[in-house]
């Protein structure tokens, strides 16, 4: 698709151009499905995982939809299971909203609710949030959804996992218009499907068919290490790429590998429940700009988060299940770019990686190696080492 290819869907020449002067060329595939029925204010059924470019594509039809807020009745409202999310949501949207006059704030807990008191007061036309502050202030009377002409629902499946179905369906039973609803998710069964069936009106669905097929869009590579060496070979990972992402199963296991890491001399942040919130927006700035190497995240924590060029990221402790496992892997994959899962397994982890290979579709050695093992300089020739052993 050419540069012109969003004015081709019907988007407004300014807007347009803005997407360009900020480097978006062309949409990504989810943004050419969705954005011309979105527009034409179609409820829009999408499947998509994070990372193919959804917050584009639901995004730039809201902001030329929408009307302008009175105080304390938004006009738009964005549902998103993590505050990180809405912060990156809401960094996407904005700029793109100052183009056609409409206003975003970004509502979360963790934080003072009097700055989004204020906006909501001044008019804000569109509100970026997370179920249980939304309902907060909903219940306060600070915010009235009598005149919500659009309504988002992104990453549904991921709210559903985190437990804010109840509170989502709070949400939308108190919302009294009958707006445009748009509805993304990685998956489309179950509780989602429900959500599908009772709030939205006719969907049209739109999905990427590629996009789930997250095992051939990377290297993987499995790793038997020492117990002693593990802290070393991550190290060791993380100073031959510029940014590693690093999954562990808990808050306190992560912080341990933190101060671990930072013993190896490795710029490195966590992210995980127990930190404010104003430490994790930090950790993840630091990640994104480059300032860190290596952010070390738990699986709740890291769910919604979208960061982009991500070169690595490694299994410290095993993933639950194989969804896990390509949840958190799909970091790595992010809309076509290449990347590497690294799966670290002691001895006595070596059936579990079986298990997960069989359930992956996945038929690799486990490689043992050391912390000075040279090897670990080159990830993607030690993953393809890995398959031709096979051959």
């Amino acid at each position: 698709m050419t540069t012109e290819g969003f004015e081709a869907l019907g988007v407004s020449a300014d807007l347009a151009a803005a997407l360009r002067a900020d480097g978006i060329l062309e949409p990504f595939a989810i943004q050419a499905l969705t954005i011309r029925d979105a527009l034409a204010g179609r409820d829009i059924c999408g499947k998509a995982k994070t990372g193919s470019g959804k917050t584009l594509a639901f995004g730039i039809p809201l902001i030329e939809r929408v009307g302008k807020a009175r105080p304390k009745h938004p006009k738009a409202l964005i549902l998103l299971p993590t505050r990180e999310l809405a912060n990156q949501v809401t960094a996407v949207l904005e700029p793109l909203a100052k183009v056609c006059d409409r206003s975003v704030v970004a509502v979360y807990g963790g934080v003072s609710m009097d700055r989004q008191i204020r906006a909501l007061h001044r008019g804000v036309d569109i509100v970026i949030g997370t179920p249980g502050r939304l309902i907060d202030l909903m219940e306060r009377g600070e915010m009235i959804l009598r005149e919500v002409e659009v309504l988002v629902l992104d990453e549904a499946d991921r709210m559903v996992d985190m437990g804010f179905l109840p509170q989502v369906q709070k949400l939308l039973y108190k919302i009294e218009s009958e707006p445009q609803t748009m509805l993304f998710s990685a998956t489309l069964d179950g509780a989602v499907n429900r959500l599908v069936q009772r709030y939205l009106h006719d969907p049209i669905e739109h999905e990427v068919v590629s996009d789930d097929m997250t095992v051939d869009e990377m290297d993987h590579a499995f790793l038997l290490v020492h117990e002693m060496d593990k802290t070393k070979v991550v190290s060791a990972i993380v100073q031959n790429n510029e940014r590693t992402l690093i999954f562990m199963r808990t808050k306190r296991g992560a912080d341990r590998l933190v101060r671990n890491l930072e013993r190896e001399k490795i710029r490195c942040g966590a992210i995980h429940g127990d930190l404010r919130q104003g430490t994790r927006e930090q950790a993840l700035a630091d990640f994104t700009s480059g300032k860190i190497q290596a952010l070390v995240a738990t699986d709740v924590a890291a769910r919604g988060l979208d960061i982009d060029s991500v070169d690595v990221v490694v299994h410290y402790d095993l993933p639950e299940d194989h969804k896990a496992y390509l949840h958190r892997s799909g970091r790595t994959a992010r809309a076509g770019a290449a990347g590497v899962a690294v799966t670290l397994s002691l001895w006595n982890e070596e059936n579990s990686v079986r298990v997960l290979q069989k359930r992956l579709g996945l038929a690799q050695p486990i490689v043992e190696l050391f912390s000075n093992d040279p090897r670990l300089a080159d990830l993607s020739s030690l993953a393809s080492e890995g398959s031709a052993a096979l051959v």
